[in-house]
């Protein structure tokens, strides 16, 4: 009978706070405008930022910094922790950079997250409004850096979901020193010509996933850096881009190397390459091992399979042999069109050969008009094949 009594008691409780309209948040809110900022696209809000993050990540409740619809023009952000509790980084509106690149290009980044353990950053737009930046890059002029547009350093536990990203200076979401970080439902987008503007740059992570989202750039949709490791990369749309790269690797000696790496059930349109390891043709103590490339449509697209380990984008180039060892690379039901006729190139250290390698179930056509057929190309790689290959397999 006394159980019966509280429970009744609860339900009352619960309907004359009803009845009065009082709710019970689940989280504390910590919108930007209650500390200043102006949805007007003019106004520097960058201030008011700062103080609703500084307030949230004291905050002992659930703490949410809310961006509310509108424009907010902000500079650098610099959203450092740790935090008193997991924190949410809502995005309703937009958030633009000033017009002037100098005002965010000399800071490396424009929004950082800096040892945080535990945050979600939830949708809406960024827009770094690079276009003046690329202009002063491709004119050959003295300019600063450039800016990725959000960087995650130090943070664990993260949740990137349902962000759309515009035109970063050069990265657009980086990943460094992290580790669990999940990347989901993202759109990043730059013109195919803009310089170094990465869709998504991995380094020194564990237990990354991206999945979801679509990528058209003007570099790698996907790169991954030295010491990521425990990746998952799935339905992806890239392009325009360069393609998901591994790489470059071997910029030192002293690197960590690249290993678990899965890219699976995605699509490549038009990209200069489609899955792509790459390393300088220097000494290095770095690799790049166990990593599975299966389920890839590829449309149209330069080098659908390549390993370049004399990589060199800018013919200033070392000409020495690179001691990155490329090991146990599997490549699975592989299907689509190539517009070179090398759709398979394996292009391997001397000194370091190619080991382990897997063709499985490979269809790679050459979009041809004079209908010339797709070739693979071999130096210095070992391996083997399985099932039907097309182009045929030079193990």
């Amino acid at each position: 009978m006394s159980n019966f009594k509280a429970m009744t008691c609860t339900i009352v409780s619960l309907l004359f706070l009803f009845c009065l309209n009082i709710t019970i948040p689940c989280c504390l809110a910590y919108n930007v405008v209650s500390f200043g900022a102006r949805a007007d696209g003019r106004t520097d809000s960058t201030s008011a930022f700062l103080r609703a993050w500084s307030a949230a990540c004291r905050s002992t409740s659930q703490p949410n910094v809310y961006i509310p619809r509108g424009t907010f023009l902000v500079r650098t952000l610099n959203l450092n922790g740790p935090c008193k509790r997991r924190i949410e980084f809502r995005i309703d509106g937009t958030l633009v950079a000033p017009v002037n690149y100098n005002a965010i290009g000399h800071s490396e980044f424009w929004i950082m997250f800096y040892k945080v353990s535990g945050l979600n950053v939830y949708g809406g737009t960024i827009n770094a409004r690079g276009h003046g930046y690329w202009s002063c890059r491709n004119g050959g002029k003295s300019c600063p850096q450039g800016a990725r547009s959000i960087q995650f350093m130090w943070c664990n536990n993260v949740l990137l979901k349902g962000l759309t990203s515009l035109d970063s200076q050069r990265v657009h979401v980086g990943i460094g020193y992290s580790s669990n970080v999940r990347v989901e439902n993202v759109k990043i987008t730059a013109p195919s010509g803009s310089p170094n503007t990465d869709g998504i740059h991995v380094q020194n992570s564990r237990g990354i996933t991206i999945k979801g989202s679509i990528i058209k750039t003007g570099d790698d949709c996907i790169s991954i850096g030295p010491g990521s490791m425990n990746m998952w990369i799935e339905q992806i749309g890239c392009g325009p881009g360069h393609g998901i790269s591994v790489g470059s690797l071997g910029s030192s000696n002293n690197e960590e190397g690249v290993t678990n790496i899965t890219v699976t059930n995605s699509v490549f349109t038009k990209t200069q390459n489609g899955v792509r390891v790459k390393s300088w043709a220097r000494p290095s103590g770095g690799y790049a091992r166990n990593l599975m490339f299966s389920n890839l449509i590829m449309r149209n697209v330069g080098y659908p399979i390549l390993i370049d380990q004399n990589y060199c984008p800018d013919n200033n180039c070392p000409r020495q042999s690179s001691g990155v060892k490329v090991s146990q690379v599997t490549y699975k039901n592989v299907k689509g069109t190539s517009s070179t006729q090398q759709a398979i190139k394996f292009d391997c250290s001397k000194s370091n050969p190619c080991t382990g390698i897997q063709l499985l179930d490979i269809k790679l056509t050459h979009n041809d008009r004079l209908r010339r057929s797709a070739v693979s190309y071999c130096r210095n790689a070992r391996g083997r094949r399985g099932g039907t290959v097309i182009p045929r397999s030079c193990f």
